[in-house]
């Protein structure tokens, strides 16, 4: 769901072989790796080969009315921009009805808003996932896209934009949510969901790479274990060291 869909097969065999080698094995299989090995194996496939993670094709929109859609993803387009000084409307041809059906470039995962939250709506209703951390990525995500779109909005992109796009949506209901690798107390998961919205946004804004969802939750996984000690309630009684 996170690879491009023009990738070739052996990368998609790489990024499984060092999920499971080095993403959950090394740390003892299921249930103690520290990282979620998803997204660690894209983290590596986007060091290790930018090129091949970084082509998209051209997409025709299935929908009349809709803009037309580029070779680079939204994102790209935004990062291209501002690398060369243009103005959002001059660098981004997108309309957020384009972003919220899916007629946009993209990883399966990435591409459609309606498709992600139906699945988002199901995973909270059947009670999988929680509102804690989803929610609060989301939220100061938009809060840190907000501040900045009020500044210059001809230079920074909406909220709505950063929300819509790349994976924001697939990153907060269905990978920060892997409760192997995130805090299990509500505190704990609301810090951690607000560090992974300010971090994509901080990677998003200033970052070599357009999108920073993988790296941001990558991050904050490291951090789970000190999150969880800090934020669980104490015990009657318990002397906190």
């Amino acid at each position: 769901l996170t690879m491009p869909p023009s990738s070739p097969w052996w990368l998609s065999a790489i990024g499984g072989a060092f999920a499971i080698g080095i993403g959950k094995q090394v740390y003892g299989g299921l249930g103690h790796n520290i990282f979620n090995p998803a997204l660690i194996s894209r983290v590596f496939l986007l060091i290790a080969f930018p090129v091949e993670m970084t082509t998209w094709p051209v997409v025709a929109p299935p929908f009349p009315g809709l803009d037309v859609v580029t070779g680079a993803t939204p994102l790209g387009q935004l990062q291209i921009g501002r690398l060369t000084g243009k103005g959002l409307g001059e660098a981004v041809d997108l309309s957020l009805g384009a972003a919220f059906v899916g007629s946009i470039g993209g990883s399966l995962g990435e591409t459609s808003a309606l498709a992600l939250l139906i699945g988002a709506a199901f995973l909270l209703s059947k009670r999988i996932i929680t509102w804690h951390i989803s929610i609060t990525m989301l939220f100061s995500a938009a809060l840190f896209a907000l501040v900045f779109w009020l500044i210059d909005p001809h230079r920074y992109a909406s909220p709505l934009f950063h929300l819509l796009t790349g994976g924001m949506l697939i990153g907060a209901f269905f990978m920060a949510t892997d409760m192997v690798t995130s805090p299990t107390t509500p505190r704990g998961q609301i810090v951690f969901g607000a560090g992974c919205g300010l971090l994509t946004m901080v990677i998003r804004t200033w970052g070599g790479y357009p999108e920073g969802v993988s790296f941001a939750i990558v991050i904050m996984n490291a951090f789970s274990p000190m999150i969880e000690r800090y934020t669980r309630p104490r015990r009657y009684g318990e002397v906190r060291t």
